[in-house]
Parts: structure tokens; C-alpha cells; sequence
């Protein structure tokens, strides 16, 4: 079944068109990504830019003109941590279904770990057997813990890229004290999450989303983005700690360039590389498995299988 799913994130919206089999396995057909910072300044006024709202539903409104010629059988388009924090969501809800033709399904955090499961199951071989998937988002952080004939675990806290670098890492570049505050923060966070979870030494760690990409991209310094090259790359924190002293030290406008860094990622990658190096120790791994699949994939499969019980 060809389908179309807009992942509307606080950093980043990401447009995937596809071909889901039975199982869930995802045929790629069109996929787009734009960094839009919807959720910039959310964290302290709580509200959605006008202008941030504005580069969101042209980007909707392009994507849809691309979902009608790839004849899909259903399309969806879901918004996570900034839109539902948001005091003026439903502003911004209305204004895409009104210029856009789309409806927004607001998806919280838990439910945003369900289908992110779905996307890393469908991206991981066979083999792969019980996992802890971590998907760093720009407003929240997701822990999910699968394991074979057992309940899925969630637990989303509210910790991202932007979220961090608006609240904590404000100097340019960040200071030494700001540095230790965030370290502080990451490591409380993950405690308190771990404390939920339990146990997660037996598990296969799995990384989705564009902090994890980006540092596996950075490793490999791919001058051009590969994703064949980056999907399951096995990201080291000794790696991800020598591209720490790379980022950190330099600002904004100096890490632009970096090799395998996307352009309008300059802004935030020092909040997600401490994020990643912190949670890593916190949790006593040393590697990680790279995941394309994430979100996003998930809400196509999610689809899929909704619309397989009422489209013959």
C-alpha cells in the first residue's frame, strides 16, 4: 500500500512517501526533510511563532502538491513536543487544515515511542532482538525498551536539542559552567527515566533521529549525506567524545562546514552531542547502533496498518 506521512517535529519536519508490505517493510518512494525550528522560544513563552508557523504550512502545502502525484491510498501528518506545549496549538492546527487542506494529529509522548518502535522494527534485521531505542528529539527525549514477549516500555522526557540550548546552553559557545549544567540535567533526566525502565544492560542500544545521524555522518565525514552509510553505523562514545571537543569549543557560525553536519543543525549539535555522550554513560554503554528508521517511518507503518482494515 503506497502512503504519506508528515512528521511535524520541533527542529525538524520530515515528509516520507512509500510502499508498506504486510509486515511493515517500508519501500521508500519520495522523502524530504527541512530543518524549520517550529518550536523555537516554545520552551519559555509557550507559545508557536507566528513566523515559524508560516515556514511549517509552506512546507506542508509543497509536500502535499507531492503527495497528490505519487497516488497514494492515505496519507496522515502528525506535530509532537512544540506543538503540544504549545497555548496556541490550535491556532496553528487550524491554520494548516484551512491553507494547507491537512488535518494535524497531535501525538504525546508515549504514543510518539510506540510509533518510533514501529520505525526502528521496520529498519532492523531479523537478528535484532530485544532493544532500547532512543530517539532525541527537539523538545523531548524517548527511552522504549523492547523486549521479546513483553509489554513495550516508554517513557519521554522533556529534554531535546532546542529545549536545551534555549534553557541552558546559551552562550556562543557554551560556557564551561553551561556545559556542566546540561551535564547535569542529562544525567538526572536519564536516572529518572532508567528508574522507570529498569534494567536495560542486556538490551541492544539503537539511536534514530538527526542528532544520531548527524554525529554518524560527522564520523564517517561524509561530505554528501549517505543514509545506506549511515543506517546502521555503530556510533562509539570514544567517537562521539572526540567530536564533542571539535563542536563545543567553536561557535554557531564555525561549525559550518563540518563535514557530514546539516546545514541548519549548527545551532543545536552541541546540545545533542552532550545529550547523546551523557545518556551513553549513563547508562554504561559504549556503542551505539545508528538507526535511519525512526519516527517517521513509524507513523507511515502505523498508517499502513490502519488503513488496511478499511481500504479493501
Amino acid at each position: 500500500m503506497r502512503v504519506a506521512a508528515i512528521d511535524i517535529g520541533t527542529l525538524t519536519c520530515r515528509l516520507l512517501i512509500g510502499d508498506v508490505d504486510g509486515p511493515g517493510a517500508i519501500k521508500p518512494v519520495f522523502s524530504g526533510r527541512k530543518i524549520l525550528r517550529l518550536g523555537e522560544g516554545v520552551d519559555q513563552t509557550k507559545k508557536l511563532k507566528p513566523e515559524a508557523m508560516a515556514r511549517v504550512i509552506e512546507a506542508i502545502k509543497e509536500w502535499q502538491g507531492l503527495i497528490e502525484q505519487h497516488d497514494v491510498r492515505a496519507s496522515t501528518a502528525v506535530a509532537t513536543s512544540a506543538v503540544r506545549e504549545a497555548h496556541n496549538r490550535e491556532e496553528f492546527l487550524q491554520r494548516v487544515k484551512q491553507e494547507a487542506g491537512v488535518e494535524v494529529e497531535v501525538i504525546d509522548g508515549q504514543e510518539e515511542a510506540r510509533r518510533t518502535l514501529l520505525g526502528l522494527r521496520s529498519g532492523l534485521s531479523a537478528s535484532v532482538g530485544d532493544i532500547l531505542g532512543l530517539d532525541i528529539g527537539g523538545g523531548s527525549t524517548e527511552f522504549i525498551v523492547s523486549r521479546e514477549g513483553q509489554e513495550v516500555q516508554t517513557i519521554s522526557i522533556d529534554m531535546g536539542v532546542v529545549r536545551l540550548s534555549e534553557r541552558v546552553l546559551k552562550s556562543d559557545p557554551p560556557s564551561e559552567s553551561e556545559i556542566q549544567e546540561a551535564e547535569q540535567l542529562i544525567h538526572s533526566l536519564t536516572r529518572e527515566a532508567l528508574g522507570v525502565l529498569g534494567d536495560t544492560s542486556s538490551l541492544r542500544f539503537v539511536g534514530t533521529a538527526g542528532t544520531i545521524t548527524s554525529l554518524a555522518a560527522i564520523a564517517q565525514g561524509l561530505t554528501v549525506y549517505d543514509p545506506d552509510r549511515v543506517h546502521h553505523y555503530t556510533l562509539k562514545l570514544e567517537t562521539i567524545k572526540n567530536i564533542e571537543h571539535t563542536i563545543l569549543p567553536r561557535k554557531k557560525s564555525e561549525r559550518t562546514g563540518i563535514p557530514g553536519l546539516e546545514p541548519g543543525r549548527e545551532e543545536v549539535i552541541a546540545a545533542g552531542t552532550l545529550i547523546i555522550r551523557c545518556i551513553m554513560e549513563e547508562l554504561g554503554e559504549n556503542k551505539c547502533l545508528v538507526s535511519e528508521y525512526g519516527l517517521r517511518e513509524g507513523v507511515l507503518v502505523n498508517l499502513a496498518r490502519q488503513s488496511s482494515k478499511v481500504i479493501p
